[in-house]
């Protein structure tokens, strides 16, 4: 290993990753993203041609933490078509089922940006917790879930009013959100107390709470609402939850600083984004065992936040300020898309 690159990854095992979600905002990303551009500008190496997904649409949004931006990339082409300006630090990114708004978590302005996706400009701005990040929504589009770090809860925004209608008490420094495909609960990733708190969105209270491990960052629920995967960061691991009974039903070890997971559309296979190793391990449902990992890049790369559609799965690769697209039924990659800095949520309208 290089010099260069070892000091690159001595940087990485002294940083607390999850902070870059709600404690320590933009600067780590910063003092990473100069170290990769000591080394050899961009971590991934060469960025391959744009490669045409015939017969796809839609579009791709990338939060760029440290530019204050949105990339906006067209999925047949693969290809940033425009950056629209933010607010400050966004991360989170979530698109209504219409595709006609895209919702964005601001973490150093404390606010959900509202994107018209018709003319990529913001229409609204929303304040909420302090250091907001994770977002999801309803099925139905009609809530938005942010899970706000700094303020140890969770705003309920309301699209239609683009009004704030509840704020929810839930653990410490949540991360995280992932809204069942029923709608009836948002599942919240809390790190700072290593739990899941679950959210009843009729009542907006926490009903329950799950076990986590030491550091909850990710959270991501199965098709049927059975279960849900927990990325543990500190733990390196996964872990499968069923959702009624409360209880872990496995424990799939992955390597180095799982930092979140997504499920297929078709429920088979789970995707996880590990940062450090520059990763992401493909978990089968059924056996709940990696059964594939596929190379995102070399150490410091930093696979960070995963989208995931019947065609792609879509990966910010925070250290290499770019977007991994790969393909889910070959897991090549089939393009490198470089976006903003300190690239951070993903989320498509596909």
């Amino acid at each position: 290993m290089s010099l260069c690159w070892q000091m690159l990854a001595d940087t990485a095992v002294r940083r607390n990753r999850k902070s870059l979600r709600p404690i320590l905002g933009a600067g780590i990303g910063l003092l990473l993203a100069f170290a990769l551009a000591a080394c050899h500008g961009k971590a991934s190496g060469p960025v391959p041609a744009p490669v045409v997904h015939r017969g796809a649409t839609g579009m791709v949004y990338v939060t760029n933490q440290l530019d204050n931006t949105v990339s906006v990339i067209d999925v047949p082409q693969n290809k940033v078509v425009a950056t629209v300006p933010a607010g400050a630090a966004p991360e989170g990114v979530a698109v209504a089922p219409d595709g006609k708004h895209v919702y964005i978590a601001e973490n150093g302005s404390a606010e959900v940006s509202v994107l018209d996706t018709q003319t990529n400009k913001i229409v609204a701005t929303v304040p909420v917790g302090q250091k907001p990040n994770g977002v999801d929504l309803t099925p139905d589009g009609r809530f938005l879930y942010v899970a706000n770090g700094g303020s140890n809860s969770v705003s309920v925004l309301e699209t239609r009013t683009n009004r704030v209608t509840a704020s929810v008490p839930v653990g410490i420094s949540p991360v995280s959100v992932a809204v069942s495909p029923d709608g009836a609960e948002a599942y919240v990733a809390n790190p700072g107390s290593g739990s899941v708190s679950i959210v009843d969105t009729r009542t907006q209270r926490v009903v329950g709470v799950l076990p986590a491990g030491r550091s909850p960052v990710g959270v991501a629920v199965t098709s049927d609402g059975g279960s849900v995967y927990i990325a543990d960061e500190t733990a390196a691991s996964v872990t499968e939850v069923e959702t009624h009974a409360g209880t872990v039903t496995a424990t799939v070890p992955i390597g180095e600083g799982p930092f979140d997971v997504a499920i297929g559309p078709d429920g088979r296979n789970a995707y996880v984004a590990a940062l450090g190793a520059g990763n992401v391990s493909v978990i089968d449902t059924a056996t709940t065992h990696v059964s594939a990992t596929v190379s995102i890049g070399p150490p410091g790369t930093d696979p960070f936040n995963i989208a995931v559609t019947s065609s792609a799965v879509y990966i910010t690769d925070q250290g290499a300020d770019t977007l991994t697209i790969v393909d889910p039924a070959t897991l090549e990659i089939v393009a490198t898309v470089p976006v903003g800095r300190n690239p951070y949520g993903v989320a498509t309208s596909q």
